[in-house]
């Protein structure tokens, strides 16, 4: 019976201590509660985003936009959902250190991207659409790739 108590100490224990000091460590040592704001140099916390940083405080959307308003869907949970998702796979990635030298977006991140460009200039983008032809849609960033960082 004491061998059971034990085993079940030792189940919820290990991954209670591993959760517990994930969280120390997220939110300690990596800052993790900067993520929870608005603030674009929460994003400067790793040392790889510092060009897309600079790049953005010299771009015209400065003025218009930062980094949550490009990158994250509208939506608190689906916002928080999407920086909980890339805060993981970034902190995996430079904890192991499997990152490229350049920075790549993920195809799930320039779809929330592209909405984003959508959601503020869709009239403008309709207008567009409408003279290629059917079916030939042209991804905002071809055309427009220093907007929201200077390259």
């Amino acid at each position: 019976m004491r061998e059971r108590g034990f085993a079940t100490a030792l189940f919820i224990g290990i991954p209670a201590g591993l959760l517990l000091g994930l969280g120390f460590y997220t939110f300690g040592y990596a800052r993790g509660a900067s993520y929870m704001t608005n603030d674009p140099a929460a994003c400067v916390n790793c040392h790889v985003m510092r060009t897309q940083y600079e790049g953005w405080k010299k771009a015209s959307h400065r003025q218009a936009a930062v980094c949550n308003d490009c990158h994250t869907p509208p939506g608190t949970l689906a916002k928080y959902g999407t920086k909980a998702l890339n805060g993981f796979f970034h902190s995996l990635a430079f904890t192991t250190g499997w990152f490229p030298d350049e920075i790549r977006i993920t195809e799930r991140n320039f779809k929330v991207t592209e909405s984003s460009c959508l959601k503020c200039h869709a009239e403008v983008v309709e207008g567009i659409r409408a003279t290629r032809h059917s079916g030939q849609n042209v991804a905002c960033t071809t055309c427009h790739r220093n907007v929201g960082h200077q390259h």
